[in-house]
């Protein structure tokens, strides 16, 4: 992820800008692909560009700060957080979220009342999770296809729909084969 725009950016886009000379050394100074500012210097300077992306709603930066907080331990924060950027359309965000239910991390407490029977709470975070792993799935996410084969393993997805699931991600990552990113990545296996 570029700390200064916050755009994630594929190996096979680093590498054609290198290739096709976008990507220099401006002043010794390394320029980002994307949005061609130079990369920021300090933890400051990344912290105010974050704060930046976040005020403007872009869901990668408010997903870093949502794993911030799960990381630190704040599941409240970390839960709204994910939910957002899910609801502003990030993949990652559903990932995170499906983990979060799953594990009943930061979950809100009044529904955690409102099911009086332990196995009814974890069957609907359960289902939840599965809601977003195959969503996260169906845009191509690996670990989210990983995630949803153990839970039909344990009996948690059917097999249609975890067959479904694995055809929306087929057809994901199909789309997003490209041959710029087969050079990016021929080239990266030469240089070791």
């Amino acid at each position: 992820m570029q700390s200064c725009c916050t755009k994630l950016t594929c190996i096979g886009c680093f590498y054609a800008s290198i290739k096709y000379g976008v990507q220099k050394e401006i002043v010794g100074e390394r320029t980002c692909p994307f949005c061609r500012q130079p990369e920021p210097k300090t933890k400051e300077e990344i912290e105010r560009y974050k704060m930046k992306r976040r005020k403007v709603n872009d869901p990668v930066a408010i997903l870093e700060a949502g794993k911030r907080s799960y990381h630190q331990g704040d599941h409240e924060n970390a839960l709204d957080d994910f939910k957002k950027a899910a609801e502003l359309g990030d993949v990652e965000a559903h990932y995170c979220l499906s983990f979060m239910y799953r594990d009943g991390n930061g979950v809100d407490k009044v529904m955690a009342k409102r099911l009086q029977l332990k196995h009814l709470e974890e069957a609907e975070r359960i289902e939840r999770a599965v809601n977003h792993f195959t969503i996260a799935a169906h845009n191509g996410h690996d670990d989210s296809a990983k995630a949803l084969g153990e839970l039909h393993a344990a009996g948690h997805v059917s097999k249609e729909d975890y067959e479904l699931a694995l055809r929306a991600y087929q057809d994901a990552i199909d789309a997003s084969n490209s041959p710029q990113r087969e050079a990016a990545l021929a080239a990266m296996q030469t240089l070791g």
